[in-house]
């Protein structure tokens, strides 16, 4: 049975999409795969185009942010694989009765965020449906050109490499549950702390981690659905590798334990776009941390690849097997806000 919300789980992919994926071609280097959230293609004179799509469904307190919230998504998806996003297209899907003021201020919020990331939009399709209450992102493919040698995806983790992560966990959960949630958290933790955790909102990117860390990484994914326990298991599901987590070495910042806390949900699983994870040998994690951290972007190395066992070690040392999260928790918790 598929999920009531959420992507299809492994099973599912394996069983109905993996197998029939149209006419097999020898320039594919990296076609769809659980996990793996771009695509590779072969092209002429050494270079490769690296091709992601995503979309992106307009909740209504993310409709201020929108624009922002498409492009950043999306070109995350190209900058873990070690390219910066180049190409856009959007189809963007309008509700019934939306004002031409809500489309052109999306519509320049999307053209600014472009600018910014040096990405031109290069087609696409916008117009009205039926049928869908906040404006949607059906599908927005973004392009990025360059060297194979550049490539870090995720299935290219190494035994002995170390593992890094930036920001914390549940970056994304944190940014909206903080803003759909804002006066009840205000009323439990104060302003000062529910203003920390809105701004993780603007923090639900990994273009600018990924491109600082790809010259020294092996791997890198941004860890989405599932949070970052899952987006770690899908980086060394997709590399055929093991694993080694220490949650004495994941630091979760105060404003996002206390939303999550609130919510009676686990920030390790809750989906945490923003959170790169990146896998490099010991000699070079020092440096992607530095140089992470030079551009104020957080980072701490939290565990090591091995041959196979795939390990999440407690904080009283208690092991557990690291397996793939199967129930997002971010999803029921924001739901339970939309009641009143």
């Amino acid at each position: 049975m598929l999920p009531e919300i959420g992507k299809i789980d492994k099973a599912t992919f394996d069983r109905v999409i993996f197998p029939h994926l149209g006419k097999a071609d020898p320039s594919v280097l990296l076609g769809p795969r659980h996990g793996v959230d771009a695509a590779v293609i072969e092209l002429p004179g050494g270079e490769v185009m690296v091709v992601a799509e995503d979309p992106t469904f307009g909740m209504p307190v993310v409709m201020p942010y929108f624009g922002w919230a498409i492009v950043h998504i999306c070109a995350s998806d190209i900058a873990v694989m070690g390219v910066p996003p180049r190409y856009m297209t959007i189809c963007l899907l309008l509700p019934p009765g939306t004002e031409d003021k809500v489309l052109e201020h999306l519509w320049l919020d999307t053209h600014r965020e472009c600018e910014k990331l040096g990405i031109a939009i290069v087609g696409g399709h916008t117009g009205v449906v039926p049928g869908i209450g906040f404006p949607l992102n059906g599908g927005c493919t973004m392009f990025g050109i360059g060297k194979k040698e550049q490539l870090t995806p995720p299935s290219n983790a190494r035994v002995g490499d170390r593992v890094i992560i930036t920001k914390g966990p549940a970056i994304e959960s944190t940014g909206i549950l903080a803003l759909q949630a804002e006066k009840p958290l205000t009323d439990k933790f104060g302003k000062d702390l529910v203003e920390k955790a809105k701004k993780h909102f603007t923090a639900m990117t990994v273009v600018q981690d990924a491109l600082v860390a790809a010259p020294n990484a092996h791997a890198m994914h941004d860890a989405t659905e599932g949070g970052l326990l899952n987006g770690i298991y899908e980086v060394v599901e997709a590399s055929g590798t093991g694993v080694t987590i220490y949650e004495e070495k994941i630091i979760v910042p105060e404003e996002i334990e206390a939303v999550h806390r609130y919510f009676n949900i686990d920030p390790l699983i809750s989906i945490s776009e923003g959170t790169l994870i990146a896998t490099a040998t010991p000699e070079n994690t020092p440096r992607i941390i530095n140089d992470l951290k030079q551009n104020n972007i957080a980072a701490w190395e939290i565990g090591e690849v091995t041959e196979k066992d795939r390990v999440f070690i407690r904080r009283d040392g208690k092991k557990e097997a690291l397996t793939p999260v199967k129930v997002d928790p971010f999803w029921a918790a924001y739901f339970s806000t939309l009641g009143g």
